[in-house]
């Protein structure tokens, strides 16, 4: 009573033991021939009591009547009390006895057995007898006088008066009532006997049936959830939900109890099960678990094949290897093998009758026998080989060039060879020169040569082409240069003339107009080398030649790139002497510039003398030396202090030259510096004399007039020698001579 459906599997209460009679009947009953429902199972009878109570007082009339589902009933009816055939054929009777009560039509079994109370007691408890599965149930307490205080009693506690059950289920809970009933004096208490509900099942618990029972792999099966509602429940609506193992079929909850499975497979071959439940009341009951059994059906006439047709593929393309089978059921294991190789290429597991095997970007290792193999349980089948073969495109050649030396000449014969390390055969050659075919060949196998005699014109790039239809490849490019002996080269003077002046620069030109560079040209004078110059890109080359007098003879030049020297023709030229204008020239300023030393030594010696005279009178006059305000004072010269240091040699006199420019009023001088330091020898004044000329430093003084002042008076006063230490100091002669 208000429990919750269970979700487990439901069992039938445990008969009563005056239940067992009743089975007996039904036993004997499945052996009648009745008719019988769309799932084969024969509908029982059932009773329907009016009033409905299962207990009444004594003398009360009941009211029992037989129906079956195809009511109203058709032909005889059968009724039993306590076991005991009745006397009556009617589908109602009357009863009035303590006892239990059976039916029976022609197209039903045995109806479940009814118990119906007639109680002696003043005091009872009624409950209907048709109670099922969730039903809501009213409890009366009932009295034959006035009563009152009623109470409801479930398992010997009291529960609420005016009781209803709310969606009872079959349990063994005992009920009972109590009341104060009116007697002859006074109010007496009074208790009811214990009554058990009757509980029926509203549906009986599913079975799952699988149709076809053992089903072959790839095909259908249908599963079924059968129950059955009473007649007195047909209302009820049920709804179902299918299982595999613990995981739900489709959805939940279908109004169907029927599922369809498009196809099952071995690995599909586990329990199955199923629930069924009411929509109002809520009663759920699932099946017991059946396990399905799947046949199948063992794989045959494997075959291979492969993608191009007829195993004709090129390098670098993606082979396809289709495995197949014609018959065979379930999940099949395909794999893929190349003859002499141990482990498979591939594996697959699936349900259907063919796999694919793709091996990308084939290589020549590729080649060789393939089959396949099937298995689904019963062991693995193959299938015949097929042979793979390649085409290999060309590699790209290699190209080499081969020359009698190390260093190709016109007129070799050299060998170009070009050979791909890999391809099918034939494979054309095309061997080239700056892009233009020089010719071509065709060679089943190794490498292709092809020979020429070189020219001038051969220098270049060279390169070879490979092609077996699948793709052309080309070569690196290889660098050939010819060298071409240098010609006899050609001798040019420049200016050109057959005579030269001494002392003349003259172009020599070297030129050859053939020969591959660097060139180097040799000059020579009588065949002895003036030197050499070097083309680096070809041409001529030049050499600058200073004549002398003795350059007078034959010239010539050779040039050499390493083939060996050339040599021109001799070319003579003839040296002559400088030109008259040049040498009279030159003789004039040598005589010019030798009188000029002379003039100024011999009046430097003049000066000298005078000079001496006046001094030598003065100091043998005074004693002392005398100078005019007028002379120039000589610069003062620091000792030498060290005793054992050289003393510098004797000073000469400062010269000054005085120059009277006649009817200007200015005297110029020149002045020699001649001082003697203690400085090193490459700082002395006689090196510094013979590196630069002296030094030439100029003063200008004004003439003296007869109107000037004291120390002018004085001047004219003096004599012809004091005139001219005024504007001279001459130093001797031998000065004079070492410039």
């Amino acid at each position: 009573m208000g429990n919750k459906p269970s979700f487990g599997e439901t069992d039938l209460p445990c008969p009563q033991p005056r239940q067992f009679p009743m089975l007996l009947w039904l036993l004997l009953l499945l052996i009648l021939p009745p008719g019988r429902d769309q799932s084969g199972v024969t509908p029982k009878a059932f009773l329907l009591l009016n009033p409905p109570w299962s207990t009444n007082f004594h003398k009360d009339e009941v009211t029992l009547t037989c129906r079956d589902s195809l009511s109203p009933a058709q032909g005889d009816i059968y009724w039993y009390y306590n076991e005991n055939l009745l006397n009556k054929k009617s589908e109602e009777i009357q009863i009035h006895k303590t006892g239990y009560y059976k039916c029976k039509t022609q197209r039903s079994s045995l109806s479940d057995p009814v118990h119906v109370d007639f109680s002696f007691d003043k005091l009872i408890l009624q409950a209907p007898h048709s109670v099922f599965e969730g039903d809501e149930v009213v409890l009366r307490c009932q009295a034959r006088e006035e009563a009152k205080e009623k109470r409801f009693y479930r398992n010997e506690i009291q529960i609420q008066s005016n009781f209803t059950l709310q969606s009872v289920s079959m349990n063994n809970d005992k009920y009972h009532c109590t009341a104060l009933v009116r007697g002859f004096w006074t109010w007496n208490k009074e208790i009811s006997k214990h009554l058990m509900i009757q509980v029926q099942e509203l549906f009986s618990p599913p079975m799952l049936i699988a149709s076809p029972s053992s089903p072959t792999e790839g095909s259908p099966v249908t599963l079924k959830c059968e129950t059955w509602l009473p007649p007195q429940r047909s209302h009820i609506q049920l709804q179902f939900c299918f299982f595999r193992e613990d995981k739900a079929l489709g959805k939940c909850w279908s109004s169907s109890p029927e599922l369809k499975l498009p196809t099952v497979w071995s690995e599909d071959a586990e329990s199955y099960w199923c629930q069924a439940e009411s929509v109002t009341p809520p009663i759920r009951k699932r099946s017991l678990r059946s396990q399905l059994y799947v046949q199948r059906i063992p794989v045959s006439d494997v075959t291979l094949e492969i993608q191009p047709p007829e195993g004709q593929l090129t390098e670098g393309e993606n082979l396809l290897l289709i495995c197949s089978v014609a018959k065979g059921t379930g999940t099949v294991t395909f794999s893929w093998h190349r003859e002499g190789t141990v482990r498979s290429l591939g594996r697959k597991t699936q349900r259907s009758l063919s796999a694919v095997l793709q091996i990308l970007t084939v290589k020549e290792s590729d080649a060789g026998r393939y089959y396949c193999a099937a298995d689904n349980i019963h062991g693995p089948i193959l299938s015949k080989l097929i042979r793979v073969t390649l085409r290999i495109p060309v590699s790209r050649p290699v190209f080499t060039l081969t020359s009698p030396r190390m260093q190709a000449m016109v007129g070799d014969v050299v060998e170009l060879h070009c050979e791909s390390q890999r391809g099918s055969p034939p494979i054309l050659y095309r061997f080239y020169h700056e892009n233009v075919t020089l010719g071509s060949s065709s060679v089943p196998s190794g490498r292709a040569v092809f020979k020429f005699s070189l020219t001038a014109d051969h220098s270049g790039n060279y390169s070879c082409e490979a092609d077996n239809s699948l793709g052309v490849q080309r070569s690196d490019r290889v660098i050939l240069s010819v060298t071409v002996p240098v010609s006899h080269p050609l001798f040019t003077f420049s200016p050109a003339v057959p005579q030269a002046v001494a002392g003349d620069v003259l172009e020599l030109r070297c030129e050859a107009q053939r020969g591959s560079p660097p060139i180097l040209y040799w000059f020579y004078y009588k065949n002895v080398t003036l030197g050499s110059r070097e083309a680096p890109f070809g041409g001529g080359a030049s050499f600058n030649l200073t004549l002398m007098a003795e350059h007078s003879g034959n010239f010539s030049c050779g040039a050499d790139n390493g083939l060996g020297i050339q040599h021109s023709e001799m070319v003579i030229l003839s040296i002559i002497g400088p030109p008259s204008n040049k040498t009279t020239l030159i003789t004039e300023g040598v005589t010019a510039g030798l009188l000029s030393i002379l003039g100024l030594a011999v009046t430097a010696a003049l000066v000298c003398h005078f000079r001496t005279q006046r001094n030598s009178e003065r100091l043998s006059t005074t004693g002392t030396p005398s100078y005019s305000p007028r002379e120039f004072k000589e610069p003062s010269r620091t000792s030498n202090t060290n005793p054992q240091e050289p003393l510098d040699p004797v000073e000469p006199q400062p010269v000054y030259n005085n120059v009277n420019p006649g009817d200007s009023d200015l005297v110029y001088s020149e002045i020699w510096s001649t001082q003697h330091t203690n400085e090193n020898s490459a700082n002395s004044p006689r090196k510094h004399w013979e590196d630069k000329e002296p030094t030439v430093i100029y003063s200008d003084l004004k003439k003296a007039y007869p109107d000037d002042s004291t120390e002018q008076a004085s001047i004219v006063d003096s004599d012809l020698e004091d005139a001219v230490e005024n504007y001279e100091n001459v130093p001797c002669v031998l000065s004079a001579l070492d410039r």
